[in-house]
């Protein structure tokens, strides 16, 4: 798909809370790794939270783990280091409260959860080489957040590209009405930001909002 502009109208609407199991997504994005030797009361899950990656990222960079209901104190599995991309990430969440407190709005609290989420959707675009809302992978933003097993009852989405920083990337969303009314909506609670970069080095950004 040619990509013509570098920012999309986005997208607002109102859902039933519910919660979803989570699908089979697309092979998780490759990051360098380090070590971390399991401890005792550890669980898959525990590990993922503590680092905010998911489940499914860590079974695919530890094949070893065939049941994940199963690690063992002592054993030695590779974490997903993404400290350079959430760097980015919360620079945009930050930049996003300094604009909802000028309008006297409440800051949104950052999920990570949908952070991941955002992430995928940033890297799918640059694996399926298109620019939308609607990912030939997942669908729309809203069967998506769900589908990864995250709850709402209304949601919205920004993406853009080619902007090299956060301060940059926040100048084209406040300067785009669609988009400037998703970051100062005062029915979102939480927000995730997903960043992923294409092998020319370009960014794509993901902003998901969610509110109860």
């Amino acid at each position: 798909m040619k990509k013509t502009s570098k920012i999309l109208f986005s997208i607002i609407t109102l859902f039933v809370s519910l919660s979803f199991k989570c699908i089979a997504f697309a092979q998780p994005m490759q990051y360098t790794t380090f070590d971390y030797v399991v401890k005792q009361g550890d669980s898959l899950w525990k590990i993922a939270v503590k680092y905010e990656v998911g489940v499914s990222e860590l079974t695919s960079y530890n094949p070893q783990i065939v049941d994940p209901s199963l690690i063992y104190p002592n054993q030695v599995i590779k974490i997903p280091s993404l400290d350079e991309i959430k760097k980015l990430e919360h620079e945009v969440v930050k930049l996003v409260n300094v604009e909802r407190s000028k309008q006297g709005l409440k800051p949104l609290k950052e999920n990570w959860q949908l952070s991941r989420v955002s992430r995928y959707k940033s890297q799918d675009m640059v694996d399926k080489n298109y620019f939308s809302h609607t990912s030939p992978t997942y669908g729309s933003p809203f069967k998506m957040i769900k589908d990864f097993g995250v709850s709402y009852r209304t949601a919205g989405e920004n993406i853009a590209y080619g902007q090299t920083t956060p301060t940059a990337v926040m100048k084209s969303w406040m300067n785009s009405t669609g988009h400037r009314q998703n970051i100062l909506n005062p029915n979102f609670s939480q927000i995730g930001v997903g960043v992923a970069r294409n092998k020319q080095g370009q960014l794509y950004w993901t902003q998901m909002f969610i509110g109860w």
